[in-house]
């Protein structure tokens, strides 16, 4: 275990936030002048992107749903490389008391859905809509710095998607799709107008674009632009996994808009290439951020240039998605990756990390001795699974095939109680230690199905004798020293442990990794108990190192 005081973690905060993080198992800049898609192999659905005053700097933002710290913040110099360098949300909703108790517990799916992000007269805005709750907005002048308390502009269910439009004029506009398990009804685009500081709504909606009936089903996911005179909404359409994306034009911001489809697979291999962010760059190019969905790993980011030539966005190679291609103009040539691995030597969360609701101290914090400190959640009576808790110390999966490994420590004051390393989706598993007496048992614990409330299922693999016990008789614990690794490839999980970190055993039974409710399966931390009266006990990650 690493002994790192709390000042040196300080005095070393300034050159771990200078080190560029080069990715083991995914990095798309080739080095030569060329990327391969996609940008970032992780799960950052519906992205959307922003060019700062500057030209130089560009800002991402994704749907991040239950998830806390909420919509994180990437920064890039050439649209390529990628840094994780901010949240502009903590928990769900600060200021807002009854909606912080709300998203208290997991809310799978619920939450952020579909951001935008703006640059507008000195100040970042992104737009949000929560299908439960209404449309937010939240602002800064620093996107790596504080952002504001969330404001609710539009009050209601269904809204969702949501983009505003700062005309020529200083009007604001903004454009939304509907959610249908909450207004029951969808596949249309509705164009209203702000007040002009964009804080609330002053029109009532009208419908631009219906996709009903049509192969534009599912027309969802739209950003508002203007051009040259015209005003655009780009939007996908034709279902997550297999649709493509339109762009409209109108010369008034209420239609009728004109469409085509400017993105779709065509021959190539890349599933659903559609919802994302149009970006003009201080070098007279154009590029178009954009998810593909796969599956078990959520949905990830690609990058395509775009072609108006013909007056309209022609995205990729003649319209469907490119696999390499030749980086975007940038003053600045430095590769970079959101970080994955993490030594727990600073006194603050990576911000790789979130937790599955919003965040309690009793949840876990950082240490002064080079690790991080994760507490039982107490489970409920009468527990299925772990869909339930909240504790969850997740990141998400980066590439295709990767190895996790973890040294860490399991703290135990009663029978029962239970921490190790999961892959959370729909379906999980996880290789965890459970206290059994005065011993352990490394069990794999599995669940299919767990958002539907079925149990959870255990593997008992070995029995342990623990590594110490306290010395001193007052509400004693007994710990664990472990190495656990989870190995992923092609969407199937394999586990293993050490006690030395040199000599690993392949353990348990292989498990098929699932996404979750709306983002791809997570790996992490769990860390629970079943004893409503007792002490916690804890997991004591010493470092995470994910490799190929």
């Amino acid at each position: 275990m690493r002994k790192t005081t709390t000042l040196m973690a300080l005095a070393l905060l300034p050159l771990a936030a200078a080190a560029q993080y080069k990715s083991q198992v995914w990095s798309p800049d080739n080095g030569d002048g060329t990327y391969t898609n996609p940008v970032i192999n992780a799960d950052y659905s519906d992205p959307d992107v922003c060019v700062g005053p500057s030209g130089e700097d560009y800002y991402m933002t994704a749907s991040s749903f239950q998830c806390t710290p909420g919509l994180p913040i990437l920064h890039s110099n050439d649209l390529v490389n990628w840094k994780i360098i901010n949240y502009a949300l903590g928990n769900l909703y600060e200021g807002d008391d009854e909606m912080l108790g709300h998203f208290s517990e997991p809310r799978h799916g619920d939450g952020v859905w579909a951001p935008s992000i703006r640059y507008h007269n000195g100040e970042y805005y992104i737009y949000w809509g929560d299908p439960d709750h209404g449309v937010y907005m939240v602002k800064t002048k620093d996107p790596a710095g504080k952002w504001d308390k969330p404001v609710c502009v539009i009050k209601g269910k269904g809204y969702i998607d949501t983009t505003p439009l700062w005309d020529d004029d200083g009007r604001c506009y903004m454009v939304n799709g509907w959610a249908n398990s909450r207004s029951k009804f969808a596949s249309v685009l509705t164009v209203r107008e702000l007040s002009a500081d964009g804080t609330r709504a002053i029109g009532q909606p009208v419908i631009v674009f219906d996709g009903n009936g049509t192969e534009n089903r599912t027309c969802e996911g739209p950003k508002f632009y203007k051009r040259d005179g015209w005003y655009w909404i780009m939007c996908p359409a034709g279902g997550v996994p297999t649709g493509f994306q339109l762009a409209m034009r109108s010369k008034s911001p209420y239609g009728p808009y004109e469409h085509k489809i400017v993105l779709a697979q065509g021959k190539t291999n890349i599933n659903g290439p559609h919802q994302g962010g149009w970006v003009h760059t201080k070098y007279g190019e154009d590029w178009f951020l954009h998810f593909q969905d796969k599956e078990a790993y959520g949905r990830v980011v690609h990058l395509n240039p775009v072609d108006w030539s013909t007056g309209w966005p022609v995205m990729g190679k003649k319209g469907e998605p490119v696999t390499t291609y030749k980086k975007p103009k940038a003053s600045t040539q430095l590769i970079t990756n959101p970080v994955e691995s993490d030594e727990f030597n600073t006194p603050t969360m990576g911000l790789q990390w979130q937790w599955h609701a919003n965040y309690d101290e009793k949840f876990g914090v950082p240490t002064a001795f080079g690790t991080f400190r994760i507490y039982t959640y107490k489970l409920s009576n009468g527990w299925k699974n772990f869909w339930e808790v909240p504790n969850m110390l997740l990141q998400k999966t980066p590439a295709d095939s990767f190895t996790v490994t973890t040294k860490m420590r399991f703290t135990s004051k009663a029978d029962g109680q239970m921490g190790g390393l999961i892959m959370m989706g729909l379906d999980y598993s996880a290789l965890i230690l459970k206290r059994t007496g005065d011993q352990f048992q490394l069990v794999q614990a599995t669940c299919k199905a767990a958002d539907k409330g079925k149990e959870q299922t255990e593997q008992v693999i070995a029995t342990l004798k623990p590594t110490a016990k306290d010395k001193i008789d007052y509400k004693p614990g007994i710990h664990e020293d472990i190495y656990l690794r989870l190995t992923v490839d092609n969407s199937k999980v394999n586990f293993a442990y050490s006690s030395d970190g040199k000599k690993f055993t392949p353990c348990g039974t292989e498990f098929q990794m699932r996404e979750g409710k709306w983002i791809g399966a997570k790996f992490g931390f769990v860390s629970v108990e079943t004893d409503a009266k007792a002490d916690r006990g804890w997991v004591e990650a010493d470092w995470i190192r994910v490799t190929k």
